[in-house]
């Protein structure tokens, strides 16, 4: 069945449930490609006001290119405490209102960050109860008991606010799980309306690895209709899987890179959400992110001991001996720097990096830039003990250290497992620090092995002890390593391209 032949959905409230969208979305068109299309983006992460890690940064680039292109562009997250340390002076919009979770009704408050620049209008959603608490998803490492409801309750009141919040929108782009219930709640509880029934919906895939699985009686909790718990919209293995059920409605799902689009659609890749991403067909769309190319700019970053740029490399030399002091690593000459900055989690690789005895390249020096697990930090921290003049660490991570990180090292470590974009690998080629990494999704999109980093492919010890003896034996090649260096500062890393991407991809939206 084509767009224009799909049943209008109708609301619960007139005694029907509106089913999810089924087959090809509508084709592209050349026609009406320069005019602006305004878009709402419903997140739980905004850099810099609150994150824990790529998602509020793909979202603030992708949302301040948008608005800097003349597009009408509207953030809307959540009001954490965090968020009111990083913007004391909000201003509140309008009177508060409510909104009606399953059998509650809660209030809600709608504020907005003050414009300074020409970015995009960022808005919050305020509930003291769902909100302001410690951190963003959980505390102690463990998620909130209650996550089920305090984003379906943003969804709701975020829906409910968005005349107010973008009356040009044409456009409501969900990210990740935690918004993934609002193209839903869209075609089933607000339809009555035009302003609604015009919006398109794309459901942007960043981290797979994360669904939202809860029991099946959480339907009724969060007002969805227990004739939506089939195999094709929100039941998985006996649970309610919350992005699935996003991806059923939504009109288009993008993904954060090519590879990874092709990659969630294997057994091995899919984190058993594979046939779903299958079934999308033409609906699932993988476009790579970006980074900000004025934020990472060796040549005028003021974070860094010394600027640089291709013509002029000599403050690299000076950020590289800077970073030796700042950790106490010894000196010797021509000794490469290895740096990694990551969340110390699985997912980063830290399994097979710890397996690969790194303490056994002494032709080597490591630094490690980040927080996570537990048995991973006190493994490093063993490491950097038993070897303190060649391996360092550093679990406080800040955006500055890790600035001077990617200006002082040679290589930057990637070993992941699974790595759906990456920003990191981006920001390390512009500054000249060349990746050393697996081929796997938006890695294997934006280094290119033997002329812009070093890729590997088996995820085990050995191979990522072999591809790191093969870095080392490149550096050691004076010219080789160069040309390695300057292929990699070449790259254009902005979100230009990928905006336009997105641009076809609200088109098609915009079509449903």
């Amino acid at each position: 069945m084509d767009a224009e032949s799909r049943p209008a959905p109708r609301s619960r409230e007139s005694g029907s449930v509106a089913r999810p969208r089924r087959g090809r979305a509508a084709p592209r068109s050349a026609k009406g490609r320069e005019r602006p299309i305004g878009v709402v983006h419903l997140t739980a992460e905004y850099w810099p006001l609150a994150r824990t890690g790529g998602l509020g940064e793909a979202v603030h680039g992708l949302a301040a290119h948008q608005a800097s292109m003349g597009q009408p562009t509207s953030v809307v997250l959540p009001l954490y405490r965090a968020v009111r340390q990083t913007a004391p002076d909000l201003e509140r919009i309008g009177p508060p209102f409510t909104v009606r979770l399953g059998s509650r009704t809660e209030q809600a408050s709608l504020h907005r960050v003050p414009q300074t620049t020409a970015g995009p209008a960022v808005y919050l959603i305020e509930h003291s109860e769902y909100f302001d608490r410690d951190g963003i998803y959980g505390a102690d490492g463990a998620d909130y008991a209650d996550n089920a409801e305090r984003f379906a309750f943003f969804c709701l009141a975020a829906l409910t606010a968005l005349p107010r919040i973008g009356p040009q929108a044409e456009i409501l782009h969900a990210h990740d799980w935690h918004t993934a219930l609002a193209p839903v709640y869209l075609r089933t509880q607000f339809t009555e309306d035009e302003f609604y029934r015009r919006l398109g919906t794309v459901l942007s895939v960043h981290n797979a690895g994360f669904q939202g699985h809860f029991p099946q009686s959480m339907l009724g909790e969060l007002g969805l209709s227990p004739e939506l718990y089939t195999w094709d919209v929100f039941e998985w293995y006996g649970r309610m899987n919350v992005l699935k059920g996003g991806l059923a409605f939504a009109d288009l799902a993008v993904t954060v890179s090519p590879t990874h689009a092709r990659e969630l659609q294997t057994a091995e890749g899919g984190f058993g959400l594979q046939e779903t991403f299958v079934a999308l067909g033409d609906r699932l769309v993988g476009i790579l992110n970006g980074i900000d190319p004025v934020a990472w700019n060796p040549a005028t970053d003021s974070a860094i001991p010394a600027t640089y740029s291709l013509e002029d490399m000599g403050g690299k030399r000076r950020c590289k001996t800077a970073l030796r002091e700042a950790y106490a690593l010894a000196a010797p000459a021509r000794m490469p720097i290895f740096a990694m900055s990551a969340r110390l989690v699985t997912q980063k690789g830290l399994d097979i990096l710890l397996g690969a005895n790194l303490a056994s390249f002494v032709e080597a020096q490591f630094v490690f830039l980040g927080s996570g697990e537990r048995r991973y930090e006190r493994a490093l921290a063993e490491l950097a003990r038993g070897a303190p003049d060649r391996i360092a660490t550093e679990f406080n991570f800040t955006d500055r250290l890790e600035h001077r990180l990617l200006a002082g090292a040679d290589g930057l470590l990637m070993p992941s497992l699974y790595e759906p974009c990456g920003l990191t690998q981006m920001r390390g080629q512009r500054y000249g620090t060349v990746p050393v990494a697996r081929r796997v999704g938006g890695l294997a999109d934006s280094i290119q092995d033997g002329v812009t980093g070093i890729l590997f492919d088996q995820y085990t010890p050995e191979a990522f002890a072999a591809v790191l003896r093969r870095a080392i034996a490149i550096y050691a090649d004076r010219p080789a390593w160069k040309a390695l260096v300057r292929n990699a500062m070449a790259q254009p890393f902005g979100w230009q391209a990928s905006a336009e991407r997105y641009h076809d991809v609200y088109r098609r939206a915009a079509q449903h």
